[in-house]
C-alpha cells in the first residue's frame, strides 16, 4: 500500500511544509494505529475494517477527521466481523491529526523538552516522538488493552517511547516539561502540577466544554495562563470500561411527561452542543447536564437532563419557529441556558473564550475575563 503518499497529503491538509509537524504528520503511518473503526450508521455503529478494503482504509486514515475505536466497552479491534452496537457513547477514538498538532502547538514544545501525553490509539504519541525522539516522551491511559496495543504498534514502526498503564488524574510516572492531554479533564489534577517542572506548561480541555487551557507552572506550585481561542471538544477521563450513564432512567421517565413549567422560548431552538461558547458557558455554570435530540417528522426536540433530576425539553417544527419548552425537577434548565442566549445576544459574546486562567496548588481553577469570573 502506497500511504506515504496519503500521509503526505494529510500533512499538507493540515501544516503548511516548513512547520516542524510536516514532518512527523507526513512519515507517521495512522492506518497502522487505526485497522478497524465504529462509524456512524443508520441509529447504530457500524463496524469498519481496513485491511478488508485497502483503498477505503486509506481514505479514512489520512483524512483529517476523528475515527472512534471504541463504544462503551466494545473496542472495534476486538469485535466480531460486521458488527454494529445500537446504544452507547465513544469512550475511545484516534483525535483528527489537526486538532492533536493544535494541541502539541498551544504547548510551545522545545526540542530539549520531556512531554507526557495521553496514549488512546497510540498516533498523537507517534507524532510526538517524530518531532522530540522517542527517548523524550511518555504516554499514559487508564486501559491496559490501549496501552499494550498502542505499543505494540509503536514497536512496529520502530518507536519506543515510556508507556504506562496510569490514571491520568492519578500519580504520574516521572517529571515532565509539558503535559498534553487529549482527554478532558474537570478539575485539573493536582497530580499534573507535582509532575510539571518549574516553569513547565499543561494543555488541556475543561469536560464538558469547548474550552482549550493552557497554563505555566509558577513558583507557589500553581500554574497561571488562558483559554485560547481554539476550540477542541475531548472525551472525558473515566475510571472503568464505560462512562455511567446517569440520566438514562430520568430519560425513560419524562420523554412523554409534562413539565412543571410549560413556556415558549424566544429564541430559536438550539441544540447546546452545536454552539461551542454557549455550551462552554452553561458547562461551567451548570455543570452535568446530558445533552440529546431527537426528530420526528419535521418536529425536532432537544433534551437537557441532569443526574440531579432537572430535565427540560424544547420542541419545534422549524428553524424560526418559537419551540415550546417543558421544564421539571429541582432546577430549570432551560432558564439557565436563556439566561447565556440574553447575555450573548446583549453583548455580541461570552468571556469564556480568551478568559485568564489560575490553577491552585491543589488543582482549583479559576477563569476570570473583566468583571466575570468563575471555578471551574
Amino acid at each position: 500500500m502506497d500511504w506515504q503518499s496519503y500521509a503526505r497529503g494529510l500533512a499538507l491538509g493540515v501544516v503548511r511544509p516548513e512547520s516542524r509537524w510536516y514532518g512527523p504528520l507526513a512519515t507517521t503511518p495512522r492506518h497502522v494505529f487505526v485497522p478497524r473503526w465504529w462509524a456512524r450508521g443508520n441509529q447504530v455503529w457500524e463496524l469498519r475494517d481496513g485491511p478488508a478494503d485497502a483503498e477505503i482504509w486509506m481514505r479514512s486514515a489520512y483524512t483529517d477527521r476523528t475515527l472512534v475505536t471504541r463504544i462503551g466497552p466494545v473496542h472495534a479491534d476486538q469485535a466480531e466481523p460486521g458488527a454494529t452496537v445500537k446504544t452507547g457513547s465513544p469512550t475511545s477514538s484516534s483525535t483528527l491529526p489537526g486538532l492533536v498538532v493544535t494541541m502539541y502547538r498551544h504547548a510551545m514544545i522545545a526540542d530539549d523538552s520531556r512531554v507526557l501525553v495521553t496514549t488512546g490509539t497510540g498516533y498523537g504519541t507517534a507524532l510526538m516522538c517524530r518531532r522530540l525522539g522517542d527517548d523524550r516522551v511518555t504516554s499514559v491511559d487508564i486501559d491496559p488493552y490501549l496501552v499494550t496495543t498502542a505499543t505494540e504498534r509503536l514497536d512496529s514502526i520502530g518507536l519506543h517511547p515510556r508507556t504506562a498503564i496510569a490514571d491520568l488524574t492519578g500519580h504520574l510516572p516521572g517529571e515532565y516539561d509539558r503535559i498534553v492531554s487529549t482527554v478532558s479533564v474537570r478539575p485539573v489534577p493536582a497530580s499534573w502540577l507535582t509532575a510539571l517542572r518549574p516553569g513547565g506548561r499543561l494543555v488541556t480541555t475543561l469536560a464538558g466544554t469547548g474550552l482549550i487551557v493552557t497554563a505555566d507552572k509558577t513558583e507557589d506550585g500553581g500554574a497561571t495562563g488562558r483559554v485560547t481561542p481554539d476550540s477542541a471538544g475531548f472525551m472525558r477521563t473515566r475510571h472503568g470500561d464505560d462512562y455511567d450513564q446517569n440520566t438514562d432512567e430520568l430519560w425513560r421517565k419524562v420523554q412523554e411527561a409534562d413539565g412543571e413549567s410549560v413556556t415558549t422560548s424566544r429564541y430559536p431552538l438550539l441544540y447546546v452542543p452545536d454552539s461551542w461558547e454557549v455550551m462552554s458557558m452553561l458547562a461551567l455554570t451548570t455543570p452535568g447536564i446530558d445533552h440529546r435530540t431527537t426528530t420526528a417528522g419535521d418536529t425536532r426536540t432537544v433534551w437537557m437532563l441532569h443526574p440531579d433530576g432537572s430535565w427540560a425539553r424544547a420542541s419545534a417544527s422549524g428553524f424560526l419557529d418559537s419551540p415550546t419548552v417543558h421544564q421539571g425537577g429541582p432546577r430549570r434548565l432551560w432558564d439557565e441556558l436563556e439566561r447565556i442566549r440574553h447575555r450573548l445576544n446583549r453583548e455580541g459574546g461570552l468571556p469564556v473564550y480568551g478568559a485568564h486562567v489560575r490553577v491552585d496548588p491543589d488543582g482549583t481553577l479559576t477563569l476570570s475575563r473583566g468583571s466575570w469570573s468563575i471555578k471551574a
